[in-house]
């Protein structure tokens, strides 16, 4: 079986074309794997601006398909001219009626090349910003009402949980049997949540960000101290420049860890924004040992949050493994962090190779293969859902 999955919830358009193989575990081959990222263009707005993103997606998704198949030796050119019955290109301008680009583009990669050995799409349809995952869900209809080529909605954040969950060989991936009960912390721009997870493919939230994610306060403090979008890497660099440099953060500059004798499984960061501001108000000119100072602190601030969180949620479920998934994963001391947890409370760790902690194609297409495998049903209809939980996946 071959599947083609598209990733539009934000600012990256990927695509990815894998070949499942047999055996007794989720594996596959990867044929292609491409993502357009659109992180330069929405720098000047200091975060993602939907409508740009939704216009990038629909310039960018046909040509990067046709790149992608054509790189998994699956796009074959027609040798006479074709075109679209009626009835076809009317339900295309139907569909993609508010894409007039896309439309065109979607119409001449159909009548100009024949229909390629898909088996199944995979297409996220939520949670993201809704205008850009129309963008995907719309192009895989295409090509169901064209071609007929089942597609499958895939849960964006689960498709971070099972990124966590891939290992490799080469070109081939398997999904890891992880020990359960277990628990998943998924920390992005737009997302902080613990996530219980009993069985395979059974989700159940247990604990939630009552305002910033985690990812999205990493960016507003970063633009606090003067750095530019995305914050994340910009904070981290400077943290672990800090740690090497043996920087001891002054007493002006310690944060507090929000919510961390709460008592429950939650999280707030929105103070701890608040609480850099108030200390760069009254350090307007930042030299770079401030920044650096900054910058340390509040990681470790987050980290410190987030670990106690997890610590109490093992305990509390008995977990027997610690999934981390989403972009924020990429940060190294975060990391560190939970390795060493790992060790200390003995549970096994999944944390994704950095190269899949971001948005991606691939880790849409392993769990579009996934829900193949337990006989789920492709659907018809699709619809872009910006909150749909995972516990609904």
């Amino acid at each position: 079986m071959i599947l083609l999955s598209i990733e539009t919830s934000c600012d990256e358009t990927a695509v990815c074309i894998v070949k499942s193989l047999r055996g007794k575990k989720i594996r596959f081959e990867v044929l292609s794997h491409k993502v357009l990222s659109q992180v330069d263009l929405h720098k000047q707005y200091g975060g993602v601006f939907p409508a740009l993103a939704k216009r990038e997606h629909a310039k960018a998704l046909t040509q990067l398909i046709a790149e992608a198949l054509d790189e998994a030796d699956l796009l074959e050119e027609r040798k006479n001219t074709f075109h679209l019955p009626h009835a076809q290109k009317h339900k295309l301008k139907t569909l993609l009626e508010r894409e007039p680009e896309m439309l065109r583009a979607l119409t001449t990669l159909f009548e100009g090349v024949q229909k390629p050995t898909l088996d199944a799409i995979a297409v996220t349809a939520g949670p993201g910003l809704e205008p850009a995952l129309w963008v995907g869900i719309n192009a895989a209809l295409a090509f169901y009402h064209i071609w007929d080529i089942p597609v499958y909605p895939i849960n964006h954040m689960e498709g971070h949980i099972i990124a966590s969950l891939l290992s490799k060989n080469g070109s081939t991936y398997e999904i890891t049997d992880a020990p359960y009960p277990a628990l998943a912390l998924l920390i992005s721009g737009g997302h902080t949540e613990i996530i219980r997870i009993p069985s395979w493919k059974k989700y159940y939230r247990i604990g939630k960000t009552k305002d910033d994610a985690v990812g999205e306060a990493f960016d507003k403090v970063a633009r606090l101290i003067g750095l530019s979008y995305p914050g994340g890497p910009h904070i981290s660099r400077l943290a672990e420049k800090a740690r090497t440099d043996g920087v001891v953060v002054p007493e002006e500059f310690r944060l507090p860890r929000p919510m961390l004798h709460s008592g429950d499984l939650h999280f707030s960061f929105s103070g701890l924004k608040t609480a850099v501001m108030t200390r760069v108000k009254k350090h307007p000119s930042l030299d770079d040992t401030q920044k650096e100072s900054l910058a340390l602190e509040f990681e470790n601030s987050v980290t410190d949050v987030l670990i106690a969180k997890v610590k109490q949620a093992i305990y509390e479920t008995n977990a027997q493994s610690v999934i981390i998934g989403g972009g924020v994963s990429a940060n190294n001391n975060i990391r560190r962090a939970f390795e060493n947890l790992a060790k200390s409370e003995r549970v096994e760790l999944y944390i994704p190779d950095t190269s899949l902690s971001g948005d991606n194609g691939l880790m849409i297409a392993a769990t579009g293969i996934a829900h193949i495998e337990a006989n789920v049903l492709p659907k018809v209809k699709i619809s872009a859902n910006g909150s749909w939980s995972v516990e609904q996946a």
